[in-house]
């Protein structure tokens, strides 16, 4: 398939981005670097890969940390019991989420996709790191991938990518554990296939998928699938932290051969030495100096490679660095400005919602329906009213219910109980009638019970239905 590559060639592969300018993709092989944000994002993988694989084997009151048992509508959140009544909490929680990722991103650029992301994480912190481990440094690997099928390109190629399958059969595994449990996970991979069909697509469905990502689609995914890269432009201004290159201080840029041949005009060349070093360490292959780029994703690889090079040639760390588009141009930066401070109202106003939300949270739910018949018999005087009081224990715990009816002077109730025990995530309907004389049913009656568990009372009622008055 061809010879050795050149350094001239690898170079020149080294300045186009991953896509080419007719649109089809140019593979990505970045290179190695290290420095201190490497060895921050390296640690903060470490922790994100081990919190992820080890929530599901926590136990918080008896349950997993995280456990969503979507076919019994259960979910289990850090000690917390909800059911699907309870999904409308969900809104607040997003809403905060995204508004607080969205102040981020006017603070700190894409600080997210370079440092938390999950296909960042697992790209850059485990399959990439595998790939380099198996097929050494960027340019070893891209030699290999210019010459012929060899024995030992083979081998290479084949493990790499039968431990590539058996980390993502791994992760779907661990995903799917959210949603089983691991002792139900435990017992459907040690039993066959045919007993848990369901579980076994999806875990195989999210192998498959996972693999193609990891594998082949990789960084197109940032650029092609998630929008949050074409959000960028409008989350962040000239006031947003980005990594950018220093124009003014890197300019007119000039290799080190070119500089010594014209040493009479070596004071007119900026501090960018155009090695090219800030373009092979990019995981999506583009040029930081050609200004900030939907295709950056923050990683800050280009700020480590360009500090280490400046230390070699004794010039100041800093070339490529954090900084605002005002400070690159030499303007103070402003940190509060009024979007900045508006999406961050918006991000506290969805928080400060949610926890509001679980502050009231009752781990049961007591609610007096009307029963599926008439809704109201006329019997010798009386008007009587059937209902239902449905009670769901969401704790993970038994609970004892004390079922008190209020006092009203017009009103007579029949149920079966004052007191009913529930196992946990136990749910019970229990029937209920509201005698009323008929003379007395007036709009606005209203039937009202109140049910107390471990000192927590909540109320429900309904209204008390009769013929009309004449």
């Amino acid at each position: 398939m061809g010879t050795n590559v050149s350094l001239e060639e690898l170079y020149a592969d080294a300045t186009r981005s991953s896509l080419r300018k007719d649109g089809s993709r140019d593979y990505v092989h970045p290179a190695d670097v290290d420095g201190r944000y490497t060895r921050i994002r390296r640690a903060l993988f470490l922790v994100l890969v081990v919190v992820f694989a080890a929530l599901p084997w926590i136990h918080i009151g008896g349950r997993p940390a995280v456990f969503l048992n979507i076919p019994r509508r259960q979910f289990f959140l850090f000690g917390l019991t909800f059911n699907a009544q309870d999904f409308w909490l969900a809104f607040f929680l997003l809403s905060a989420i995204g508004f607080l990722l969205i102040t981020m991103t006017a603070l700190l650029g894409r600080i997210w996709c370079g440092y938390a992301c999950p296909q960042t994480v697992y790209l850059e912190g485990v399959f990439r790191r595998v790939e380099r481990w198996l097929e050494g440094p960027r340019n070893a690997r891209l030699k290999r991938n210019a010459g012929p099928m060899t024995f030992d390109k083979a081998w290479r190629k084949i493990l790499k990518h039968i431990v590539f399958v058996m980390l993502c059969a791994t992760i779907a595994h661990v995903t799917l554990s959210y949603f089983v449990s691991v002792p139900k996970l435990r017992a459907m991979m040690t039993g066959p296939p045919s007993e848990h069909p369901e579980a076994f697509v999806w875990a195989t469905a999210i192998t498959a998928l996972l693999y193609i990502n990891f594998a082949w689609f990789r960084e197109q995914l940032c650029l092609i699938v998630c929008p949050y890269g074409r959000l960028q432009s409008l989350l962040t201004d000239q006031q947003s932290l980005v990594i950018g290159y220093d124009a003014t201080r890197g300019e007119p840029r000039g290799r080190r051969g070119k500089r010594q041949l014209e040493q009479q005009d070596a004071e007119s060349f900026g501090d960018c030495i155009d090695c090219h070093r800030c373009v092979v360490v990019c995981p999506t292959g583009i040029d930081i100096r050609n200004g900030l780029q939907l295709d950056c994703i923050g990683c800050s690889n280009c700020v480590d490679a360009c500090d280490e090079i400046m230390t070699k040639v004794g010039k100041p760390k800093g070339l490529v660095r954090y900084d605002s588009l005002a400070g690159f141009e030499g303007k103070k930066r402003q940190f509060l400005r009024p979007r900045l401070a508006f999406y961050a109202l918006l991000g506290l106003a969805g928080l400060g919602s949610a926890t509001a939300a679980l502050a009231f949270y009752t781990p049961f739910e007591a609610n007096l329906l009307r029963a599926s018949s008439a809704p109201y018999t006329v019997s010798e005087g009386s008007v009587r009213n059937t209902f239902v009081l449905h009670l769901v224990n969401k704790s993970p715990d038994a609970r004892v219910f004390e079922l008190s009816p209020s006092p009203h002077p017009d009103l007579e109730f029949e149920l079966p109980t004052t007191r009913i025990r529930l196992a946990p995530l136990q749910s019970k309907r229990l029937p209920v009638s509201i005698v009323v004389p008929a003379g007395f049913v007036r709009p606005a009656t209203r039937a009202e019970f109140a049910v107390e568990s471990q000192g927590t009372k909540k109320r429900t009622s309904a209204s008390v239905l009769g013929p009309s008055r004449r």
